[in-house]
């Protein structure tokens, strides 16, 4: 007879490699085909709803790490909602307007100029939905879950009839204006840009000190006193009409070489420093407020400067006598308004100087800088010219440095309802903490939201224009409009004229001929993404406004949490989400941005192809997603390890279960041995701290507790020493069919505990768990939390034991290293321990023999008692000896008692009574 035909050794179909790049495929194709999205929603359609609102991404080019780490982190919330007596259905959505596409357009040799709006706009919308296809195959290869084929769309007709009723809505409460005020304007898009689409870089930049000669002193400051101004920006010079100084500041009349100057007395020692004076002496002290509106000459043109009273002037850098040009600043502007000055702002929309900047014209704003401050050197009042690098605001797009430019523009107040505002920031839940603060400076800080675009493809701003020039946005036109927008598309602004546009029979006092025209600017794209609370939530009736959860990335405090804020309270007077959860960016191993240039792009297709997308999803739940987090090959490689571990454990447990029928081999809890219930309790111990995890978004937790549960609970210890108990008993035999109630335990409850994170994997292990009846385990729940009878005693117990455990590993170990034994199983040993670890010993009816994986053991005395030779450990001396006898063929136990029963002279006791019990017909 062949003794190992009679072990119950492993067996499962369960593939040991996970080949992950050919596999998940196979299972994402299954998935369509049984169409899992449909059935998870009709499983749980009469649950209480849990709404994620997904942001949208911008439709072009590849997707990211960025992308991945976020859709993955939305799949993990969806699916384990989904599972925990929720119905989560998932819309995905993209931002498919806006400049990043006119470019792609023009790059691929479109020229926009030699083609209608309305003709260009369709080749837009054409390249769109390339980019949304591409991108949404993409996203479901991450095995993202959720309605891939009824997405939302920005440029969708019946998102864009939504989003022109938001704008009707705010313009009905009187948040809607058009005004010429300073914004930040693109030269190198030709258009306005809101705060969100800014971003800083350093940029070298003149900086120069100019005087203004005191022309009328008003018997403060003697005529030809000069006024010295500070400024980075010499192309403004030619808009200057007024110098701001602060009313409660002590300005200074300084004598240097027989020339008085004026600055603050605060920066004095400054601009001393700067101007390289040598001797200059106060001859006078005046406050701001004695200042006001004295004039001083412009040294360029034939004009006065007025100066003013500005509270934002302050003493942090420069003179304190602020160049004001009202035409290229926000605070210059507001000042400037209140005492009556022109807003001169003699740049176009391509940054060239108009002919309100005579001698300059036709110069790109940034080369006219030298000729101006060569003009101002020849007019004797350029005081200083160096250079410095400092931060300065560029287009987030084309990375171009932008400008202040007055312009009239659509803007929302934020002023008219910036209460509302913040009462709903302190109303929302942020995950992490800080977002709440963050969000709320914002809206506290914020100047008034310009929301008009100088381009042809977006939303257009739904305004008609009087023949008088007055501004119509009315209930019926709003409502008229949106119609339009749902059964023709925006595009139909741009192929019809405005008279076929407005409701049929429309008058106008302004217009006495019946003529109209319409507005040309479309809206910013912020406008279209804040707008998907109304054009999703409430549109869909599968979803519910305010969603329960928005996530993205934490640039999206300045953007779609802000934009969808301030149109959702605008039009319901809510947020329109209950939560905000906001993560980092994604980075490379050395903690630096990723870039092309540097080459240390991790491009998730690769991954995916490589390793495939359940080690990328492990990676996820892995990061502190928080912060900042770092991916790298040797990071994935990591994360490959832990993978494997877990998939080894699913294969070891399926292994095992080979002959277990659940409905007929189960063993009830209180029949289990104690060593097999403290498995239970430990098991239930990780569901009860996935799902607090799970709860709180917190999924490094899970993807720790997992692999401690997998390495140190079972394969170190319980799976370790099962083997002597699964592999060797007969089948039948109560102890192992105890052990298999276990570990089919665990295997299911691993694998739905898991089934959010690792989705193919838990698919693929799922139809080979004995007994479980679902097609997939994404139609399962979680594994609820059980009261288990006397645990905490149990397990205080049994970790005892552990450590005294560990304490005889270590002693085997040693003895290992020292050659006294090879494995284990050869081993005897003898332990010295003080009473109560007796009693813990004395209490244990499993076989200790086998607890420790060794084949003779006694308790032999008391700590004092132990010879010299001993290990001294924490919780016990230890001997460890060869042990005696034969080596059974069998299992491996070293016994005298080998050869006892004369039909197997090579068997141990035990083994000759199974394989005679069970296994004569092999003889």
């Amino acid at each position: 007879m062949e003794y190992k035909d009679t072990l119950l050794m492993p067996k499962t179909d369960f593939p040991m490699r996970g080949n992950l790049p050919k596999r998940e495929p196979e299972l994402q194709a299954k998935w369509e085909e049984m169409n899992i999205y449909q059935k998870v929603q009709e499983r749980t359609k009469e649950r209480p709803l849990f709404v994620l609102h997904d942001g949208p991404p911008y439709a072009n080019g590849d997707i990211h790490m960025g992308h991945a780490l976020n859709k993955v982190l939305k799949d993990f919330i969806v699916r384990y909602k989904s599972m925990s007596g929720y119905s989560a259905p998932y819309v995905p959505g993209w931002d498919t307007h806006g400049l990043p596409i006119e470019q792609a357009l023009t790059n691929k040799g479109v020229k926009r100029k030699e083609m209608t709006v309305a003709e260009f706009r369709k080749l837009c919308a054409e390249y769109a939905y390339e980019q949304v296809d591409s991108q949404r195959e993409q996203f479901m290869r991450l095995g993202v879950r959720g309605d891939w084929f009824n997405p939302y769309i920005t440029l969708e007709p019946r998102y864009e009839a939504q989003q022109i009723k938001v704008f009707g809505d705010m313009a009905k409460k009187g948040y809607i204006y058009k005004g010429l005020k300073p914004v930040y304007w693109s030269p190198s898009s030709e258009s306005a840009l809101a705060e969100a689409e800014i971003e800083y870089q350093d940029k070298r930049s003149p900086s120069i000190y100019v005087g203004f000669d005191v022309k009328d002193g008003k018997n403060v400051l003697e005529a030809g006193t000069k006024m010295i101004i500070w400024t980075t920006t010499p192309w403004t010079i030619p808009a200057n009409l007024g110098i701001a100084v602060h009313k409660d500041l002590d300005y200074v009349v300084v004598n240097e070489n027989g020339q008085k100057y004026v600055v603050a007395k605060e920066l004095l020692e400054n601009v001393t420093s700067e101007l390289e004076w040598e001797n200059p002496s106060i001859e006078k002290t005046v406050k701001g407020s004695e200042l006001e509106r004295i004039t001083t000459k412009h040294p360029l043109y034939e004009r006065e400067s007025l100066v003013i009273l500005g509270e934002h002037v302050t003493t942090d850098s420069g003179t304190g006598c602020v160049h004001t040009a009202p035409g290229h600043g926000e605070d210059d502007f507001l000042v400037g308004k209140q005492y009556g000055l022109e807003v001169l702002c003699p740049v176009d929309d391509k940054g060239v100087m108009t002919a309100e900047a005579p001698g300059f014209e036709g110069m790109f704003y940034d080369e006219a800088n030298k000729p101006i401050t060569q003009k101002l050197e020849e007019a004797g009042a350029l005081l200083k010219l160096k250079f410095i690098t400092h931060s300065y605001p560029h287009d987030w797009r084309t990375k171009k440095p932008v400008i202040f430019r007055a312009t009239a523009q659509w803007f929302a107040s934020i002023d008219k309802f910036r209460k509302e505002l913040l009462d709903a920031v302190k109303e929302t839940k942020w995950v992490p903490a800080w977002g709440e603060t963050r969000l709320f400076n914002m809206v506290r800080d914020r100047g008034d939201w310009c929301i008009s675009r100088q381009r042809a493809w977006g939303v257009p701003i739904p305004v008609f224009y009087a023949e008088n020039g007055d501004s119509i946005i009315t209930d019926e036109t709003i409502e008229h409009v949106s119609q339009l927008f749902r059964e023709h598309g925006s595009n139909v602004w741009f192929e019809k004229e405005a008279k076929d546009l407005l409701p049929e029979g429309f008058t106008h006092p302004g217009s006495p001929n019946g003529k109209f025209t319409k507005e040309q600017d479309i809206m910013d794209v912020w406008f279209d993404s804040g707008s998907s609370h109304q054009a999703v939530l409430e549109e869909r009736s599968d979803l519910q406004r305010p969603a329960d959860l928005y996530l993205e990335g934490s640039d999206q405090y300045r953007g779609w949490f802000n934009s969808s804020l301030t149109t959702g309270v605008a039009v319901t007077g809510k947020a329109p989400y209950k939560g905000v959860l906001s993560h980092g960016f994604a980075l490379d191993g050395d903690g630096r941005k990723m870039s092309k240039s540097l080459g240390n792009v991790i491009v998730p297709a690769k991954v995916m192809k490589q390793l495939g997308a359940d080690i990328l999803r492990l990676w996820v739940a892995s990061v502190d997603y928080q912060a900042d987090v770092r991916v790298s090959d040797p990071i994935l490689k990591q994360v490959a390890e832990v993978y494997r571990k877990i998939r080894n454990t699913f294969r070891f447990l399926l292994g095992n279960l080979a002959d277990f029928d659940p409905t007929k081999d189960k063993v009830a809890y209180e029949n289990l041995r104690e060593v097999d219930q403290y498995m239970l309790v430990k098991l239930n111990d990780l569901v009860k701290h996935v799902h607090d995890s799970y709860e709180n978004y917190e999924f490094a937790s899970i993807y720790h507790a997992v692999n401690n549960f997998c390495t140190l609970d079972l394969s170190s210890f319980y799976l370790d020493f099962a083997k002597d108990v699964l592999y060797i008993e007969a089948t039948d035999n109560p102890e192992r069919r105890a052990m298999q109630t276990v570990l089919h335990e665990a295997l299911v409850v691993l694998a739905k505990l898991l089934s959010p994170i690792l989705s193919h994997t838990t698919d693929e292990v799922w139809p080979y768990i004995p007994g479980v009846a679902e097609e997939s385990v994404q139609l399962t729940d979680m594994p609820e939390v059980k009261d288990l009878p006397d645990s905490e005693a149990l397990v205080k117990k049994w970790d005892r034991f552990l450590d005294l455990r560990d304490d005889v590993l270590k002693a085997l170990e040693e003895a290992r290293n020292e050659k006294v034994i090879g494995k284990s199983l050869t081993a005897y040993v003898r332990l010295y321990v003080n009473g109560s670890t007796k009693e813990l010993l004395e209490s244990i009816s499993e076989n200790l023999k086998q607890l420790f994986i060794v084949s003779g053991f006694e308790i032999a005395g008391a700590v004092d008692e132990a010879p010299e030779h001993a290990l001294k450990l924490d919780n016990a001396s230890i001997v460890v000896e060869k042990a005696d006898g034969e080596t059974c063929e069998r299992c491996w136990v070293v016994t005298p008692d080998v050869g006892q029963d004369p039909a197997h002279p090579t068997l141990c006791p035990r083994c000759a009574e199974v394989v005679k019990e069970n296994y004569s017909h092999l003889a």
